[in-house]
């Protein structure tokens, strides 16, 4: 991974003050994890000195991202052979999660005192 901006990095501080945690990924050694009740998704740098959401948000099972499928009429996060139902409550957790971060990553930075 390059070096963040003070742009990202401010942004990283405000995520990280609002309750979620940043972790690692392994796999995605170009992206940052963003954790929160049992939810994660990949934050990617890009090229303005902002971030992006890489994939979507999803639930963990055992340390590793899931993937959200429809099987047998139901919603489960699957990851290799686990799999775990997707209650009602863990889809709404999920919307909060994805509308958090992206209400903290896309929130403009104040600006200082205008000089005139």
């Amino acid at each position: 991974m390059r070096e963040l901006t003070a742009t990202q990095i401010v942004v990283l501080e405000r995520i990280v003050a609002n309750g979620f945690e940043p972790i690692m990924i392994p796999l995605y050694g170009n992206c940052i994890g963003i954790r929160r009740n049992g939810f994660a998704a990949l934050l990617e740098p890009i090229q303005d000195g902002g971030w992006r959401i890489f994939g979507q948000p999803c639930y963990v099972i055992d340390d590793s991202l899931s993937v959200l499928v429809h099987r047998q009429g139901r919603e489960w996060f699957v990851f290799k052979r686990k799999q775990v139902e997707a209650t009602p409550e863990m889809l709404a957790e999920r919307v909060r999660f994805s509308e958090d971060l992206s209400r903290l990553l896309f929130t403009p930075a104040p600006q200082g005192p205008q000089q005139t």
